[in-house]
C-alpha cells in the first residue's frame, strides 16, 4: 500500500524573509528567529488533513545565501507549490518578489500552485501596505497571504489553502489528463541511442 500523496512546497525569498521562522512555526510549532546558516537546503515534513484525505507536505527552504539567480531549476522539479515571501518590513524584499517570480516562471511547472505571502506582519514598523502586496498579487492572479511565525498569525492557514488549492489542481489533472496523458502543452521527447 502506497503512502498519502505528497505535496512540494518551496519557501522563496530573499535572505532574511522569514522562510526558515515559518517552517520551524508551521511543523515544529516552535519560534525562534536565531538560526546557523543553512548549507544547501533545509527540508521538513508534515502530514496533513486535506478535504478528508491524507497528505504528506515536504517542505523545501533553501540556504539563506540562495538569491532568486542561483536556486536551480532542479530544485523546481515536481514543486507543487510555492511561497514567494517577503518582509513586510523591508521594502527591497517586496521589489525582489518580481525576480523571484520569473524563476518560477523559468523554471517552474506551469501549474504550480504560487503565493506571494508577506511575513512579519506583527512588525509595528512596515514599509509595504497590505494594499500594495494585493495589488502585485492581483496583478499577476496570485493569492496574498500575510503571516507572523514570531504570533503564530495565519502559519497553518497559509499551508493548509496551499494545500487545498494544489489538491484542488490536482484533481482537475486527473480528470482533464489521465495517466499517460501530455500536460501542459509539452510533447514527450522520444529518446533514441545511437551508437557509431
Amino acid at each position: 500500500m502506497s503512502g498519502p500523496p505528497i505535496y512540494k512546497i518551496l519557501l522563496l525569498g530573499d535572505p532574511d524573509a522569514g522562510k526558515s521562522c515559518l517552517l520551524l512555526r508551521y511543523v515544529d510549532e516552535t519560534y525562534s528567529d536565531v538560526f546557523i546558516s543553512t548549507i544547501g537546503v533545509d527540508y521538513k515534513s508534515k502530514n496533513i488533513q486535506v478535504d478528508g484525505s491524507d497528505v504528506k507536505l515536504q517542505i523545501w527552504d533553501p540556504s539563506k545565501d540562495s538569491q532568486f539567480n542561483h536556486v536551480t531549476s532542479s530544485f523546481y522539479r515536481g514543486a507543487a507549490g510555492i511561497f514567494l515571501m517577503f518582509d513586510v518590513g523591508n521594502a527591497e524584499s517586496f521589489q525582489n518578489i518580481s525576480e523571484w517570480l520569473s524563476a518560477v516562471k523559468r523554471f517552474g511547472s506551469c501549474n504550480v500552485t504560487t503565493f506571494i505571502v508577506g511575513a512579519k506582519c506583527d512588525k509595528e514598523e512596515r514599509v509595504v501596505s497590505i494594499e500594495q502586496a494585493k495589488e502585485l498579487a492581483d496583478s499577476e492572479g496570485l493569492t496574498y497571504i500575510e503571516t507572523s511565525a514570531k504570533e503564530d498569525l495565519n502559519v497553518e492557514e497559509a499551508f493548509n489553502k496551499i494545500a487545498s488549492s494544489i489538491a484542488e489542481i490536482k484533481a482537475k489533472e486527473e480528470i482533464l489528463n489521465p495517466k499517460g496523458a501530455v500536460a501542459c502543452g509539452k510533447p514527450k521527447k522520444k529518446r533514441t541511442c545511437s551508437i557509431q
